[in-house]
């Protein structure tokens, strides 16, 4: 979403900082359980992992999943198929991403790190497509037409 760079850098920030958030949440309770620590721990954490899933948007999924969405999908497709398809590509692509990122960061490059890998992963696409289809995506979407309304008037 977003009419130009800046706008679009607006809605992927918006995008990563909730969906960070929310996985942060659910890895730590995955990671450690519900602990009276939860909400520090997830932002001991929260930094860091933001600023790869930014970079990992920003310069690898986010273009991936555009770019396969273009090929797929007809020019004519409705809104809500573009909106799923690129949906569903950059959750499957930045699990793929921030799975690795959490797996050196909990387990280091350890003999079973392709077990915990896959693990983490698989864990991580159970809540992340959720989250982004019913909660993350459409909130996202929600503040950004506030802030950023689709038509907005313009004065002379």
């Amino acid at each position: 979403m977003g009419r130009n760079k800046k706008e679009s850098l607006i809605f992927t920030s918006m995008m990563c900082v909730l969906m960070v958030f929310g996985m942060s949440v659910y890895n730590v309770m995955i990671f450690s359980g519900l602990t009276r620590s939860l909400l520090g721990d997830v932002l001991a954490t929260l930094l860091p992992a933001l600023a790869v899933a930014l970079v990992c948007d920003i310069f690898i999924v986010g273009r991936l999943a555009k770019g396969a969405a273009g090929k797929w999908l007809k020019p004519d497709a409705p809104v809500i198929q573009k909106v799923l398809t690129i949906s569903c590509l950059m959750v499957c692509g930045m699990v793929l991403c921030m799975s690795l990122y959490g797996t050196l960061a909990h387990y280091g490059f350890t003999g079973n790190f392709i077990g915990h890998y896959l693990k983490t992963a698989g864990l991580n696409i159970i809540c992340a497509l959720p989250l982004q289809l019913l909660v993350v995506g459409p909130l996202t979407r929600l503040l950004f037409s506030k802030l950023f309304p689709p038509h907005s008037a313009v004065s002379h």
